[in-house]
């Protein structure tokens, strides 16, 4: 970075660099190998509290910018429509993130054909949580440093601020773990969700402000417009999911019973495996990863097996992978099994 020697700070030419750099990086992810992310991404230890100092604010605004979103409501108002369509998207896309971008994409608990990895790459990508790449690859680093130094959301190392939101704001964060995922990679597809991952957002953001607009001309009784669906369809039910999902990275590994002695504080939750579909059935997930359903026991809800279990049926995905019943009899077992960490 240019400096002007005589204040110590940047010049206004590596100023404006660095915007375009930011503004770039919200369409294009793929940008970051051009000053190194990438290659900081590989070699850098997980962002520690110290790591705030290194936010690109600039950045992140489009994150800023759901949540704000939300106050737009005041202005759209109510409709039952747009409660519904909130409510479905919320399910369709924490289905997506729990069931292909967790269990699929980073843990491999199952086997899914080409075009049915896409469909729900491509829905989980809708939630602006995202690419998978980036989305598996940093989730298989956290279970390899479960809450040591080197786990980049680990409430008991940088705080449970940091845990919930802050972690993946810090630059060092941005860039997509490669070396992590290379079973991932060679699918062009899936490089190029990750890469472009503004686009599914942008596209479903369109998709509900035309059908809203559709919707107040043809059937003006139902109280809807396009406006409203995007707010309600789009803001309102994305922060309830990404606030879901962060819980599990922050409040599961505070809150809640340990039937396992895993080697971090993983925790089962019923209250957050209600609102993540079977997520916060945490302890568990540590104590064996590989995993398709992570409540282990018929009393444990998990809303996300369940729908895996309906796409088996019908034949979309296999090989449904079980706990062994061997680690399911394995109580307050002194540490995690060999192998069980992916």
């Amino acid at each position: 970075m240019e400096v002007n020697p005589r204040a110590g700070r940047p010049s206004s030419a590596s100023l404006r660099a660095g915007v375009l750099r930011s503004i770039a990086l919200w369409f294009d992810t793929g940008a970051a190998a051009a000053d190194g992310d990438a290659a900081m991404s590989r070699t850098t230890p997980a962002p520690a509290a110290a790591a705030c100092q290194r936010i690109d604010w600039l950045r992140v605004l489009p994150f800023v910018g759901v949540h704000a979103g939300c106050l737009a409501v005041l202005a759209v108002g109510f409709s039952w429509v747009a409660l519904g369509t909130a409510v479905l998207l919320y399910a369709l896309r924490m289905f997506a993130i729990t069931g292909f971008y967790h269990r699929y994409f980073a843990h491999r608990a199952f086997r899914a054909s080409r075009p049915v990895q896409f469909a729900f790459a491509l829905l989980g990508a809708s939630s602006a949580q995202r690419g998978p790449l980036w989305w598996a690859s940093h989730h298989r680093h956290h279970h390899a440093h479960s809450d040591t130094s080197d786990d980049p959301h680990s409430p008991r190392r940088h705080g449970f601020l940091w845990s919930h939101t802050g972690w993946f704001l810090a630059r060092e964060a941005f860039a997509t773990r490669m070396e992590r995922v290379p079973d991932l990679a060679c699918f062009p597809e899936l490089r190029f969700l990750d890469r472009f991952d503004l686009l599914a957002p942008l596209v479903l953001g369109i998709l509900l402000f035309s059908a809203g607009e559709l919707l107040a001309h043809l059937s003006p009784g139902l109280q809807t417009s396009g406006s409203q669906l995007l707010v309600w369809g789009f803001f309102i039910s994305t922060v309830a999911l990404y606030h879901a999902t962060f819980c599990i990275n922050s409040l599961s590994h505070c809150f809640g019973t340990r039937r396992y002695e895993t080697c971090d504080d993983s925790r089962n939750n019923l209250w957050l495996a209600l609102l993540t579909f079977g997520e916060g059935w945490h302890n568990n997930h540590h104590h064996f990863p590989g995993a398709a359903r992570q409540g282990f026991h018929w009393w444990e809800v998990d809303l996300t097996y369940l729908g895996l279990r309906a796409l088996a049926a019908l034949g979309a995905i296999t090989g449904l992978k079980q706990a062994p019943a061997e680690l399911l009899a394995a109580r307050r077992s002194a540490r995690t099994p060999a192998g069980a960490r992916t």
